[in-house]
């Protein structure tokens, strides 16, 4: 009988050691499954520079190609940097009893060591930064300072976005916390929602970028009426459209990534939706674009930088709700994003802005649309998350003041930096600069690339490349 009690308590002891092992390795393979899929979508998302890259560069005239690629190299090494030193820990240093403005723990890193699996949430996180800083870039192009945009870069990435992060997805800023009965809610009412950042991300770059344009001024001659019509046009619009294609690969890092896990069934199916409606917003929103300046607006030709901002503008209205929403509704949003990319677009012209890759149509426009969109859409009894007005929701107040105060937030601290640099001759480029462009002025080499002639095509504009050569392979 003894040695019967003996085995079952061996077995009873052995069981439990199964047990915690089992624990363990569940626990382990949680977290190699989601750092691997933290890393594959900051990946995708960091690649989203190859993107912006390539259609900032398409989108300028050939004499500031270099000049633009700088600055966007600028925005990722710099981005990064401030990121890592303030960015973080204003952004999404919680700490106990925190306030419900801005964030206090992690400058360079402090005590990352500790808990080892934060590394993957900085570097996800890091990319979104340094992608709403690059937006402004676009915007400014061919007129601004080099060390004017770095200056703002770094103001940008080190305290006017992470202020903003941490409102809405620290879980402590007042557009997202939890009340007395551990309830989301917001100083608003219901919490404010926005998966993957049309607002945090996109619409803060686009009213950055519209403070940019208005603060440095139009290019020298874009709205003199003698000025010849295709003199500002995009020099490369073979670069614009791989730049698009590339910047919407990397949005398949920023909408499913934004599941911030991939070790259960109910964020592997988030991250499905989020791809899908990734894909039928832009798609829609395109279509209506390419349609309408082809068939409608005048000069009524086929306009395929037109194309590439609108699928653009659905990529970016559907990130806010991209899990929230069902496919058909995604839909319908990529709709009235082309509609409102078209209409930000003409009224920048008409109020002669010069914005010269539309960052604000795109971005400022349907970042704002995207917002406001999850709080009409999405039904609550979906169990998505959804909270929208159109059934029954009260999500639609919250939405609707959160854009207005990270906007007025925004053009605020962006009006307050780029002023005084203009003030002080830290910011526009002078006409000398404008006229020989900025690769001849201080680049070196001298030009982007060399030359050899190209053929006209029937297009909106009438040539893929303004210029009458193009480089020699």
């Amino acid at each position: 009988m003894a040695d019967i009690v003996s085995s079952i308590d061996a077995l009873e002891v052995r069981l439990k050691l199964t047990e915690q092992n089992l624990n363990t390795a569940v626990e382990n393979y949680n977290e190699a499954l989601d750092t691997i899929w933290m890393l594959l979508a900051g990946l995708l998302v960091f690649f989203m520079h190859a993107g912006f890259s390539f259609l900032e560069a398409g989108s300028v005239r050939l004499k500031n190609v270099q000049n633009i690629l700088a600055k966007n190299l600028v925005v990722a090494t710099a981005g990064f940097l401030c990121w890592w030193a303030v960015g973080y820990a204003l952004a999404l240093g919680k700490v106990d009893d925190g306030n419900r403005f801005i964030g206090s723990k992690g400058f360079f890193m402090e005590e990352f060591w500790n808990d080892k699996s934060i590394f993957r949430m900085w570097f996800f996180q890091g990319a979104f930064c340094a992608t709403g800083a690059t937006i402004v870039s676009g915007a400014m192009a061919e007129r601004v300072q080099i060390k004017g945009f770095i200056s703002f870069t770094v103001v940008m990435t080190s305290f006017i976005y992470p202020v903003v992060v941490y409102w809405c997805w620290s879980g402590q800023g007042f557009l997202n916390y939890k009340d007395e009965n551990k309830q989301a809610v917001s100083v608003f009412g219901a919490k404010y929602l926005d998966f993957a950042g049309s607002g945090v991300v996109h619409m803060v770059g686009g009213v950055a970028a519209l403070c940019g344009a208005l603060v440095v001024g139009p290019r020298k001659g874009r709205f003199d009426p003698d000025a010849e019509e295709d003199e500002f046009m995009p020099h490369n619009i073979p670069f614009c459209v791989l730049g698009t294609f590339c910047l919407w690969v990397g949005w398949f890092g920023f909408n499913p990534g934004s599941t911030m896990e991939m070790h259960t069934k109910a964020s592997a199916q988030t991250a499905g939706l989020a791809a899908v409606n990734s894909v039928l917003s832009p798609c829609v929103s395109g279509l209506v674009v390419f349609f309408f300046k082809g068939q409608v607006l005048s000069p009524r030709r086929l306009d395929v930088g037109a194309f590439c901002n609108g699928i653009l503008a659905g990529l970016v209205a559907i990130t806010a709700g991209c899990a929230n929403l069902r496919p058909w509704e995604a839909g319908i949003i990529g709709l009235i994003a082309g509609f409102a990319y078209l209409g930000a677009s003409a009224l920048a012209l008409r109020l002669r802005v010069d914005d010269v890759v539309d960052a604000f149509a795109v971005h400022g426009a349907n970042g704002f649309w995207g917002i406001i969109a999850l709080g009409l859409f999405g039904n609550p009894s979906e169990g998505m998350g959804g909270n929208g007005a159109f059934f029954g929701g009260n999500q639609l107040q919250t939405q609707l003041m959160a854009a207005l105060v990270i906007s007025a937030w925004t053009a605020v601290m962006s009006v307050a930096v780029l002023v005084p640099m203009k003030k002080l001759g830290a910011l526009r480029l002078g006409e000398d600069f404008q006229d020989a462009g900025a690769d001849a002025m201080e680049h070196s080499p001298a030009k982007a690339y060399a030359a050899g002639a190209v053929p006209e095509a029937p297009r909106s504009p009438s040539k893929a490349y303004t210029e009458d050569r193009v480089w020699q392979c």
